[in-house]
């Protein structure tokens, strides 16, 4: 499918342009068609944002889980293990965000 950059950087997939940017409102003339290498990179880049994405919900996912562990505070070791992956799932979770944040300054959050 034919991949088309607003001025914003909005990407609209499709056989044209849309007649406005849903996100600025630009008119059709304002796209680009992207070529084919441009346009993978995108599908590739919205696959690989997708899986930080879902990696920075188990995190958070994992740090509830944590909490609640630490709260219930059955023993010393439970507690150490779940203070442990608390720590490990907020760094997977900064890791992530962080990977991200580097897509969107290159433009490759498509």
């Amino acid at each position: 499918m034919k991949k088309w950059k607003c001025i914003c950087g909005y990407i609209h997939d499709g056989d044209e342009a849309p007649h406005a940017c849903p996100k600025c409102g630009a008119p059709a003339d304002k796209f680009t068609l992207l070529d084919d290498k441009q346009a993978q990179l995108v599908e590739r880049s919205r696959h690989t944002n997708s899986l930080h994405c879902r990696l920075v919900d188990l995190s958070r996912q994992i740090e509830h889980v944590c909490k609640d562990g630490i709260d219930d505070k059955l023993d010393p070791g439970c507690v150490k293990v779940f203070e442990a992956s608390l720590a490990h799932a907020y760094e997977m979770m900064k890791l992530a965000m962080t990977e991200m944040q580097g897509h969107i300054a290159k433009g490759k959050w498509g």
